[in-house]
């Protein structure tokens, strides 16, 4: 057994009273509504982001089960049509904005980053506190327009069908506007917070690249939200003011709210995926026990997909009749965007290469998001040549290829990241066996449901039919059994982190070893995170990382650290004779 005495300077030990911290530092319904502590924001926005994925879950598994069969299993019959376009319009409005763009940055990103840089709160706790009211105001809005009469135009709001259906598109939309808001504070709060509460000694390059990649997400939601909010609005007033601006029956334009529409939704494609990058940044190198590879290009590449995914939303609109030249030019710039993700993709790569790797449901999870993301980046670069988008464009491969971005990227991103801070936020430990079987039968799931997609996609079968010819139900049969396998994957999981909050073991402040700050303080953490200012190092520098038993966990002994130069770990069986407990 390796004893450490308590060093808060060196982060042995780390020190909190006893049974002190910020799941019971106050107590009561009122303690919750009206905190100002980050940690309790980001676990209610956490619980509420999870709520709404079981609701979009529900949805996606209904469309699945109608497309069993060519002439439908559920909504038989053109008057039944509609119920269709509505379940899949409520699948991708529900998991675009209430799961996957405020995920990460707002339920992981509120509890893990001020921890992170060893700050007590964001720069603005009652703001913070504003912002995850206006997302459940928001969310208000748009069931409320379920319960009257869902929207049945399809998650994007295309005019001149929004302009004119007879659903409560306004009400939706107006819900969508209130969460936009919420985001926009949200980048805000977090942008102050990296320039203002850095700890002395963390520069630039000693952040975290979780941190690079949430501050280059709130740029994206600072800068393009209010795009989409006065688009939504536009549309509102058009709607009820009969006025034209999309619709053309009033004089309107509706290849106008294509160009606003998409100038934010495509970078909001990063507002999804660059947390999970970040996410994977943190996973990767703490379980291959290795030094992040290539640690500024990974930190210079987030900022450089947050300015390129600016330029390139053209490549939605290639069939809409735009310019030869105005084309070529989003084409080339689809390309490019591309490059600072395979930046990412290959120093992560690199990191792993001759690591010791540690097979937990994080790192799985992360080795999921790298073979998902990386079929659905090169499957971009498809879309992205202007002669077969053109062949491509409204089918199932435009689907097959947004989801695996999406949920093969940022939700099992979303996941690793859950079951990397579960301990710290939860303080206790799930069951590793479980969590990766759940994660087998997610990914089995997921590719099982999404490459057959591929195929009848480029075989030309069209997107959002209730039916279809019967030369493709072989594909539709294999899909819908994939997303069975994902909901057997996910209720697994859900049992079993809910099971942990009643009968987990105790987490350790430290339990995967790695060197950021959120894991110097106790798990869960202190109301105020650290008593006093922590030392700072390099984020990624596990050398001097030894397992205590009489904590069961990670803790520093600074005598066992090696130059940061070399950048090569001391394994862990050589520094402490201890092998990574699983």
């Amino acid at each position: 057994m390796t004893t450490i005495a308590p060093d808060l300077a060196g982060h042995g030990r780390p020190e909190a009273l006893p049974g002190d911290n910020y799941l019971n530092h106050t107590r009561g319904f009122k303690s919750w509504a009206f905190t100002l502590d980050h940690k309790r924001i980001g676990v209610m926005y956490l619980v509420a982001v999870l709520v709404a994925f079981f609701v979009g879950g529900i949805f996606a598994m209904l469309v699945r089960t109608q497309l069993l069969v060519p002439e439908g299993a559920l909504f038989v019959g053109s008057e039944h049509y509609k119920l269709y376009n509505q379940m899949f319009t409520l699948h991708g409005a529900i998991m675009i904005f209430l799961v996957l763009i405020p995920g990460i940055p707002s339920a992981l990103g509120n509890f893990i980053l001020p921890v992170m840089l060893g700050a007590k709160d964001v720069a603005f706790p009652r703001l913070n506190l504003f912002s995850f009211y206006l997302y459940v105001f928001g969310a208000i809005f748009a069931v409320t327009s379920i319960v009257l009469g869902a929207i049945d135009t399809g998650w994007t709001f295309y005019t001149p069908y929004s302009a004119q259906s007879e659903t409560h598109v306004s009400l939706m939309v107006f819900g969508v506007f209130v969460l936009g808001f919420s985001s926009i504070l949200t980048g805000l709060n977090f942008i102050v917070t990296i320039h203002k509460l850095r700890p002395p000694g963390m520069t630039w390059f000693r952040m975290p690249l979780f941190l690079w990649s949430t501050y280059a997400t709130s740029i994206i939601q600072v800068l393009a939200t209010p795009v989409l909010g006065i688009t939504l609005l536009l549309l509102i007033m058009e709607r009820v003011l009969k006025i034209g601006i999309f619709n053309s029956e009033y004089g309107g334009d509706p290849v106008l709210f294509q160009h606003f529409f998409w100038f934010y939704s495509h970078p909001a494609v990063y507002i999804m995926i660059l947390p999970a990058m970040g996410v994977m940044s943190e996973v990767i190198s703490t379980f291959s026990r290795k030094h992040i590879f290539g640690y500024r290009f990974i930190a210079m590449s987030s900022l450089g997909i947050a300015i390129i995914g600016f330029l390139v939303w053209g490549h939605h609109m290639f069939p809409n009749g735009q310019s030869t030249m105005l084309a070529t030019i989003f084409s080339f710039l689809t390309m490019l965007v591309a490059v600072p993700s395979a930046i990412k993709v290959w120093n992560w790569l690199a990191t792993m290469y001759k690591g010791s790797i540690w097979l937990q449901t994080p790192m799985c999870y992360a080795l999921s998001f790298l073979f998902n993301f990386t079929i659905g980046g090169l499957t971009g670069v498809f879309l992205g040549t202007l002669s077969i988008d053109v062949h491509l464009h409204d089918t199932y491969f435009v689907v097959a290829h947004f989801h695996y971005v999406m949920f093969g990227g940022t939700l099992l991103g979303f996941m690793a990241g859950v079951h990397y801070w579960w301990p710290k936020i939860t303080g206790r430990m799930y069951n590793e066996t479980l969590g990766k079987i759940g994660c087998a039968l997610v990914f089995i799931g997921f590719n099982t449901t999404f490459l057959p997609q591929f195929v009848m996609g480029s075989h030309g079968m069209p997107r959002r039919y209730a039916t279809y010819l019967p030369v493709y139900q072989d594909y539709h049969v294999m899909s819908t059994i994939g997303a069975y396998i994902q909901f057997v994957g996910f209720a697994l999981t859900a049992g079993y982190l809910i099971y942990s909050l009643f009968r987990g073991a105790k987490a350790p402040a430290n339990p995967w070893g790695s060197a950021t700050l959120e894991w110097a303080c106790t798990s869960p953490p202190p109301h105020d995170n650290f008593k006093r200012p922590p030392h700072v190092g390099d984020p990624y520098d596990q050398s001097n990382l030894v397992w205590d038993d009489s904590l069961q966990g990670y803790v520093r002994d600074n005598r066992l650290a090696e130059s940061y130069t070399t950048k090569t770990p001391i394994p862990r069986q050589a520094a402490t004779g201890h092998q990574d407990p699983g």
